[in-house]
């Protein structure tokens, strides 16, 4: 009796494999169908890996150090790529996309109908989409480029990219020290309690480790960190003109006219009164600075002229730019 069962079962459970699912009535499209253009759909895809390549140069040109009017190609390169990014979004909303026209707004979605009408209008709105997987990949590309052309002066900071713009300097062994008028400076004219502004001969005065300030002080003064020995030439001294805090230029030199009421002298930077100390290897003794300013050391040609004796002793400009390494 239960083989039978059994049996009557099996049969039936095989006929209804057999038998083919109902096909149930297409609900009535909402939206009308829209021809398929294939031509729209690879412009959408050109325009995408356009605005793809253009977001992969953002990096590639932010790593090159020497590159001439770097600035004015990453904004190229970004600016270029939403614009072709912007431009695919039109011509897909333009051309891909079946739109209908309504007289009045939509009711809100609240009954369960309505949500699925709302679904079914936006899966018609795409049947203009053939090349689907195509267009995935280039908006994929697209949108990966852009974020890594986004996030790359983030990654700058640390040991990914080494931008050597920050560390590299004009300064050289040798290399004559000019004041602003381009004329060599000469030791005996450095005076005491009086501010000079230096380039190196030949460099270009922009570059950010180019400015230096000199002054003079006592020999005797002078307690510099291990390892300067020499570096100051008859009292002379020479900085970084780049303040360690924010980038300002260092344009006020304190010096004592009542001693000893007043302080020591000291170099000050105006924006946020960072102030080092000469004497000192430039060290902090007031303000936000997170590090003495870089020192230059300095050395006395045969004809009284001052020269640069080697490059600075830390990385020019702000604390948080010299995260990878020294100045070379």
């Amino acid at each position: 009796m239960k083989l039978g069962r059994w049996l009557v079962a099996g049969a039936l459970l095989l006929l209804g494999r057999r038998r083919p699912p109902p096909r149930l009535p297409a609900p009535e499209r909402i939206v009308p169908p829209g021809p398929p253009r294939p031509r729209a759909e690879l412009v959408v895809a050109a325009l995408l890996l356009l605005a793809a390549v253009c977001a992969a140069g953002f990096p590639v040109t932010y790593a090159f150090e020497n590159l001439g009017h770097q600035t004015q190609f990453l904004g190229l390169a970004l600016g270029l790529a939403f614009a072709f990014l912007s431009a695919a979004c039109i011509v897909a909303g333009s051309h891909l996309v079946v739109t209908e026209e309504l007289e009045e707004d939509y009711p809100p979605p609240a009954h369960p109908s309505e949500q699925d009408a709302l679904g079914r209008l936006f899966a018609e709105s795409g049947d203009h989409f053939t090349r689907s997987r195509l267009l995935l990949g280039a908006a994929g590309a697209a949108g990966t480029a852009l974020l890594l052309a986004l996030i790359t002066p983030v990654l700058s900071l640390g040991s990914l990219f080494r931008t050597g713009a920050f560390s590299d300097t004009p300064w050289r062994r040798g290399t004559r020290l000019v004041g602003e008028d381009g004329r060599a400076l000469r030791a005996d004219e450095i005076a005491e309690k009086t501010f000079y502004t230096a380039f190196p001969e030949g460099a270009d005065r922009e570059e950010l480790g180019s400015p230096v300030v000199v002054v003079r002080l006592p020999p005797g003064d002078l307690r510099l960190p291990a390892g300067r020995r020499g570096w100051a030439p008859h009292g002379i001294l020479a900085y970084s003109k780049i303040c360690t805090h924010a980038g300002c230029a260092i344009n006020l030199y304190r010096a004592p006219l009542y001693e000893p009421v007043e302080p020591r002298p000291a170099l000050v930077c105006p924006c946020h009164y960072s102030t080092f100390d000469p004497a000192e290897g430039a060290k902090v003794i007031f303000g936000p600075a997170g590090r003495p300013l870089p020192q230059l050391p300095l050395m006395v040609d045969a004809s009284g002229e001052l020269r640069a004796a080697g490059n600075f002793s830390d990385a020019v400009g702000p604390s948080w730019w010299g995260v990878r390494g020294k100045a070379t």
